[in-house]
């Protein structure tokens, strides 16, 4: 492209950050993003969500944390996309009590929860044998007008089979329909 007199535009970097990332070679994917903010481009939140989704998926917490942080510094808002990615990799962690802090901070923010958001954080609870919390964010999540996802279901259904989670569960759910 450059050889042709062409500058690759935002979306042509999402392109290529997405690729690096997928393709694990995330110190190169930081490093274009560094050079793309140094050269004061005008990134959007996909671009990061690219970054923080790549580095989430290898297992770099703290690295993902730190950019979803530096955000607000960067003038750049973090979407819902962005705190259910997160919200994910939290509850991937284990670090539950986090996530929920998260999902009660979105709101806060302008940036209201939505239903692949809820059910992200329910599978995170009942991953993490946090049925009681798992079922008050259900209820949550019913009354907002969200429904559980097939996964969700799909998991609730395992647990359910496995004697690990309240029947009652099974039944808000089918109530809610």
């Amino acid at each position: 492209m450059l050889d042709c007199g062409q500058l690759p535009n935002v979306q042509t970097y999402a392109v290529i950050l997405d690729g690096l990332c997928n393709n694990q070679q995330l110190s190169t994917a930081v490093e274009l993003l560094g050079e793309m903010e140094a050269n004061k481009l005008e990134l959007n939140i996909v671009i990061y969500n690219v970054v923080i989704e790549g580095l989430c998926k290898a297992g770099n917490i703290e690295s993902a944390r730190d950019l979803f942080c530096g955000l607000s510094s960067k003038g750049v808002q973090p979407d819902v996309r962005t705190y259910t990615i997160m919200i994910q990799e939290l509850c991937h962690h284990g670090l539950i009590i986090e996530a929920e802090k998260l999902l009660r901070e979105m709101g806060g923010k302008g940036c209201s929860p939505d239903g692949c958001t809820y059910n992200t954080i329910i599978r995170g609870l009942l991953n993490n044998n946090e049925t009681s919390w798992a079922m008050k964010l259900i209820q949550e999540m019913l009354k907002w007008g969200f429904s559980a996802d097939a996964s969700t279901m799909e998991l609730i259904i395992v647990l359910l089979s496995e004697d690990i989670v309240d029947p009652a569960l099974l039944m808000l759910l089918k109530d809610s329909r």
